[in-house]
């Protein structure tokens, strides 16, 4: 989830068509959130957040039911490969452009515009994403419209033992730990204000919600369950 050299790492950018941060609130909220950006894929109406964010579109995945056709044709026109898919399929646009990325070698996914818009379902389901098979061994991560980020750990790991995160960012962020898919056991967290050791957070409670780092590297350590973590910029606490 996170720990990744950012020298090293190689970055896979996906477009979705909910709302999206500006490239200001990024940069201000997570310096360098782009280091190691390879390829940045577009999932149907996504396409519209490439410009305003400054990048450049490698690839467009899509049914086209979410996208001005003349932005289509821009694309197109720009050399931007298009890959245009059933509108009756079993995956969402947003579930495509993830697996085109991790194809392209990605390690990284950020997932811009996955929550929000009008469709509460697929805002759901594009955080389910974050626990997609394909993921194993890589990473996810969604910025919500006002650069917060969901991250999730998962344990026990696949060669066994616990999941460790290490959440980098701002003394004074909030971080909210919630459990996801049943109760998460044996948390364990450092650099926080509200400490917890070995401890379960059960689902359906709010226990974790609403930490604050207190320190520049903060580590979440699970020992078994799903657990979405949910980093809030210092400057967009209330």
């Amino acid at each position: 989830m996170g720990g990744t050299d950012r020298a090293l790492r190689r970055l896979g950018i996906v477009l979705a068509d909910g709302a999206a941060p500006t490239r200001v609130d990024l940069d201000a909220a997570w310096p360098g959130w782009d280091a190691g950006l390879v390829i940045v894929i577009a999932a149907d109406g996504g396409a519209r957040h490439a410009a305003p964010l400054g990048l450049r579109l490698d690839r467009w995945v899509g049914d086209g039911d979410s996208i001005e056709p003349a932005l289509l044709d821009e694309l197109a026109s720009a050399g931007v490969e298009t890959d245009r898919v059933a509108a009756e399929k079993d995956e969402s646009d947003a579930e495509l452009a993830l697996l085109a990325a991790l194809a392209a070698g990605v390690d990284e996914v950020a997932l811009i515009g996955g929550l929000g818009g009008l469709r509460v379902d697929h805002a759901l389901a594009n955080v389910g994403l974050l626990g997609h098979p394909a993921l194993a061994g890589r990473s996810l991560r969604l910025y919500d419209e006002h650069a917060a980020r969901i991250s999730m750990l998962v344990a026990p790991l696949a060669v066994g033992g616990p999941a460790i995160g290490d959440v980098t960012g701002r003394v004074g962020d909030l971080i909210s730990l919630v459990p996801i898919g049943g109760s998460a056991a044996g948390v364990t967290t450092d650099g926080l204000r509200y400490p917890l050791a070995g401890e379960p957070l059960e689902f359906g409670r709010t226990r974790g919600v609403s930490n604050v780092r207190t320190a520049a590297r903060a580590r979440v350590t699970l020992e078994s369950g799903r657990l979405l973590v949910i980093e809030t910029p210092a400057n967009l606490r209330p």
